[in-house]
Parts: C-alpha cells; sequence; structure tokens
C-alpha cells in the first residue's frame, strides 16, 4: 500500500536562485544537489521536523513557473509563520484567514509559484 509522498516537484527558471530562496527564506534543508543530467541538477530539500522533501527542478515542456501549485505546507502557527516569512522579503498574497477548519495564507516564491500555508 502507499505510506506516503516522496516529494512535490515545484518548477523553478534558475536552480541556483531557487535554492537560495528555499533554504534561506523558507528554512527548507538541502538533502541532495547533484547532476541530473547536461543541464540541470536534482535539488532535494527537506523541510524541518518532518519527511516531507521537494525537489526544484526546471521543466522544458510540463510544470511552468509561475502557476499555482497544488501543494499546501502547514506550520503550528499561520500568522507568526507568515509574519516571518515578510520579514524576510517572502511575497504574501493572501494574509491569513481563520475559517471552520483552521488558519490558512498563500505566498509566492520568487519564481511566481504561489504556495498555500495552512495549519494542520
Amino acid at each position: 500500500m502507499i505510506r506516503g509522498v516522496k516529494f512535490a516537484s515545484i518548477p523553478v527558471a534558475d536552480q541556483d536562485r531557487a535554492l537560495t530562496f528555499y533554504t534561506e527564506k523558507l528554512g527548507f534543508r538541502l538533502l541532495t544537489d547533484q547532476p541530473f543530467n547536461d543541464k540541470q541538477r536534482w535539488i532535494e530539500l527537506g523541510t524541518p521536523g518532518s519527511e516531507t522533501r521537494v525537489v526544484l527542478f526546471h521543466f522544458d515542456n510540463g510544470l511552468q513557473p509561475g502557476t499555482k501549485m497544488n501543494v499546501t505546507f502547514w506550520t503550528d502557527d499561520v500568522e507568526q509563520t507568515i509574519r516571518e516569512l515578510e520579514s524576510k522579503g517572502v511575497e504574501v498574497v493572501t494574509k491569513p484567514k481563520k475559517t471552520d477548519w483552521g488558519t490558512a495564507a498563500i505566498f509566492r516564491d520568487i519564481d511566481g509559484n504561489t504556495f498555500v500555508l495552512s495549519s494542520k
């Protein structure tokens, strides 16, 4: 049976620039950075305190940077995390909103990809 999601691929325009953003602004940790082919590297990042992984990948065809990603990250405190991200220059598209099911906000990476940040 399926036991989880191994990783989600995030389309990026420049892998070096994206790596800096995801590690320095979002606090992800570098797990793998190795050549993938003659055009790009396999960059796999982990999120602190979990097994969730993302891959920063440049697609020739398929997923393109600047789209709404079907990826939702979670945190214990959405409001505090959004304040921390804003202080690091991360663009917040939608401020935290409380609903019956929890709190959520939306932020954008340097390639224009948008992500939901939600309470668990």
